[in-house]
């Protein structure tokens, strides 16, 4: 994938209301879920159960949210790099949505919109909005409404 670059402030506020790319699709594995699993003490059956979560709801375990969410600050540098600023801050986010779980084994990429800039001291807030999708889902899996700041 090609990463859309801006350069500047200027190139940003112009940039408000594009889209801006996707990232490289990314299969989500067992081991992968397992390791965040015991990195955040979360062991959920869903998650790292193998044959309890193929009877469960989803047939199989699923990937956990928060994993999901995680993974957006591997996919948003894929996306969209900012040059010739001071530097970047990750500001948060307003609202996050998982809309469908990630079934391990399914590959996810993100695509990512700039939806909001605001002028901010030395620099601008943006939003982006970052939609995690499965490939041939129907639902996208994560929705966030990530807030960064670029600062001259």
């Amino acid at each position: 994938m090609a990463v859309t670059t801006l350069r500047g402030i200027d190139a940003v506020r112009s940039a408000l209301g594009t889209h801006l790319g996707y990232s490289d699709w990314l299969e989500i594995t067992q081991d992968r879920v397992d390791i965040f699993a015991d990195a955040t003490g979360d062991h959920q059956w869903i998650h790292v159960d193998i044959d309890k979560a193929k009877n469960g709801p989803f047939g199989a375990p699923i990937a956990h949210g928060y994993l999901t969410l995680s993974l957006s600050n591997m996919f948003l540098p894929q996306i969209v790099e900012v040059l010739d600023v001071s530097m970047g801050i990750n500001y948060g986010a307003d609202s996050v949505r998982f809309p469908a779980p990630v079934v391990v084994g399914t590959r996810i990429r993100a695509g990512a919109e700039l939806i909001a800039v605001t002028d901010i001291t030395n620099g601008v807030q943006t939003t982006i909005r970052i939609t995690i999708e499965t490939d041939g889902g129907a639902k996208p899996n994560c929705v966030i409404d990530s807030l960064s700041r670029w600062m001259i």
